[in-house]
């Protein structure tokens, strides 16, 4: 009897061994994953990991706080809440700032994501970050492609927008460019290993990468036929989470040599300090003359007041000025007028 409970509790505690392994060894994609499934079970949307900087609130007094503390007080604390394409969050300190030097006592809510991803938590109406749900909507949503904001229109979300700017793409090589990327085509060359935005969430591949992809005969060469995020399609291409973090950071780190983006970003992570430079694209790759980014109030926002009262603001010298300090591109009087969604 005694050596059966001596072979029983040998036995737990075997298992308990195993099950704290298994613990242990749990890999970020694992966890990640977890989160993932976590977010689906709430209906809530999944904010990637490692993504405080990209959740800020400024406070009218000047100062401001990122990550979850920030997330968790926008619904009750900000006065306009503004959930923008991710590509621009370099410049958000100085547009918000320009924004609340002409609205005094104003605070502010942000978040910078993919718009994809942004699109899917508006429907949702709310996301989870780092395991704790965070429910609500923006007053304000901006993307890059007007696609996203007559979904919004569809579900009854959204009855009109602006174009309020414009950036080109361009590929990002390490500074030198030691593989010598002269184009588009090089992309796909042996030797070169690609970091290239998502097409699940990231509206830069969506509707503007992919198609130069696909004019170029190389879209099938880069994704494999996956359509995925945070994966490596083949042995030389990776499909980012948020391309415009990660892009430069694997450059850097040598697990790429080259990768879409816009050009903005490009002078973003060179002011960053990243060791990398922009290739310039002729016309019919950088799509310059295309891209547009465009924004809109939500009709059940809470704070529609002063939800126009940012879009006003986007019409102004100051706001166009602060945006092209960055290398983006202004909008014209007609484009920056509001205009019905169809």
């Amino acid at each position: 009897m005694k050596n059966k409970r001596l072979k029983k509790g040998l036995s737990l505690a075997l298992s308990v061994a195993a099950l704290a392994a298994c613990v242990a060894s749990a890999t970020p994609a694992m966890a990640e994953d977890a989160a993932q499934k976590s977010a689906q079970a709430a209906g809530l949307t999944a904010i990637p990991k490692d993504k405080d900087h990209d959740l800020k609130l400024y406070s009218a007094d000047g100062t401001s706080i990122q990550g979850p503390e920030a997330l968790g007080r926008m619904q009750s604390d900000a006065q306009v809440i503004l959930w923008l394409a991710g590509n621009q969050f370099f410049a958000m300190d100085d547009v918000i700032h320009a924004f609340q030097k002409k609205n005094p006592g104003v605070t502010v809510g942000l978040i910078t994501l993919p718009p994809g991803l942004i699109l899917k938590a508006i429907k949702s109406n709310g996301w989870t970050y780092g395991g704790k749900d965070y429910p609500g909507r923006p007053d304000i949503y901006g993307s890059v492609n007007i696609g996203h904001l007559e979904d919004l229109k569809k579900a009854g979300l959204m009855d009109s927008y602006e174009t309020y700017m414009h950036n080109e793409l361009q590929i990002m090589v390490a500074k030198g460019n030691p593989k010598k990327i002269k184009g588009v085509g090089d992309l796909v060359r042996a030797d070169v290993r690609t970091s290239n935005p998502n097409p699940v969430s990231e509206g830069i591949m969506q509707f503007y990468v992919r198609k130069v992809f696909e004019n170029h005969g190389i879209w099938d060469k880069i994704s494999a036929g996956k359509i995925c995020a945070s994966c490596q399609t083949t042995p030389n291409n990776w499909f980012t989470a948020v391309h415009h973090r990660e892009t430069p950071e694997r450059i850097k780190d040598g697990r790429s040599d080259a990768g879409m983006v816009w050009k903005t970003e490009v002078l973003a992570a060179v002011r960053g300090g990243a060791e990398v430079e922009g290739i310039a694209l002729p016309p019919a790759d950088s799509l310059r003359n295309e891209v547009a980014y465009v924004i809109g109030g939500l009709s059940n926002s809470p704070r529609k007041a002063m939800a126009s009262k940012y879009l006003d603001f986007l019409r102004t010298q100051d706001a166009q000025e602060a945006y092209a300090k960055y290398g983006f591109v202004s909008a014209d009087a007609d484009e920056l007028k509001l205009k019905p969604l169809q």
